[in-house]
């Protein structure tokens, strides 16, 4: 049996890596809001920077029909096209869910059982769900296997302890949800672990630390925060080719009206 490979099937194995590679980028890209969102008091951006390949960020955020706002922010397992094809899973999941008025402890529950039916080995997807009520001003997040959320505010920049197992791991899980309240003129910001995993020429990451003092510099001014941040990793990183996505989303009360 001939094993030598020609050429021209080199070539024609890179192109079909290249167009699978362009197949997860589009299932990605959907798993993503077009723009920002608006209502009378709230604001929710994002920004979002893809490793070489691609991986399993996702993030969404709506208001509800009851007038709170939702946000969801998840990171799966694994790089590449089977990454993308998980998170869509994810992704239609919640999207069955979040719209039935169901806590967000509740809605990590459910989407935990769904992961464990359609149980894929090696995978899983770390996950934070926040509900905000603008009557109350009260926020509910359910944190699983995320990094902390970090609140800014006038008294400056705290990292919200929160933590969980990741959906899709044990049936047992239970997740619980805290709740948070804001202040007009709060932030409360949310990211994937590539941004504080990222990594420079010598090894060191970004850190959680560095993170909460970028925030913190912004109280005032949290519409900058977003790019300053990804230019504050670029410039850290300082070239090097990073692991993982990082995506983040950055939810902004707006401050009393005088």
């Amino acid at each position: 049996m001939n094993t030598v490979i020609t050429l021209v099937e080199l070539q024609a194995i890179e192109k079909m890596r290249e167009e699978e590679l362009e197949e997860a980028r589009s299932i990605q890209s959907m798993m993503m809001p077009a723009e920002s969102l608006h209502t009378d008091c709230v604001t929710i951006s994002h920004a979002f920077q893809p490793m070489a390949e691609v991986g399993g960020d996702f993030l969404d955020y709506f208001e509800l029909s009851d007038r709170t706002v939702g946000i969801y922010l998840g990171d799966v397992s694994g790089k590449g096209l089977p990454a993308a094809m998980y998170a869509a899973l994810a992704v239609g999941t919640l999207r069955g869910v979040h719209k039935t008025g169901l806590t967000p402890d509740s809605v990590v529950s459910l989407l935990n059982k769904r992961l464990l039916i359609r149980g894929l080995p090696r995978r899983h997807c770390a996950l934070q769900y926040a509900v905000f009520d603008p009557t109350t001003r009260v926020m509910q997040i359910t944190s699983a296997g995320m990094p902390a959320p970090l609140h800014l505010s006038s008294n400056g920049c705290r990292v919200l302890d929160l933590g969980g197992i990741p959906p899709g791991l044990f049936a047992t899980a239970q997740y619980e949800t805290s709740t948070l309240r804001l202040e007009p003129g709060d932030s409360v910001f949310f990211c994937t672990d590539g941004i504080t995993e990222a990594f420079d020429m010598r090894g060191d990451q970004f850190g959680t630390e560095h993170l909460q003092a970028l925030c913190a510099s912004h109280c005032d001014n949290p519409a900058a925060l977003l790019d300053c941040l990804f230019s504050a990793v670029q410039k850290f990183a300082r070239g090097r080719e990073q692991a993982d996505d990082m995506a983040a989303a950055l939810f902004h009360l707006a401050p009393a009206k005088r």
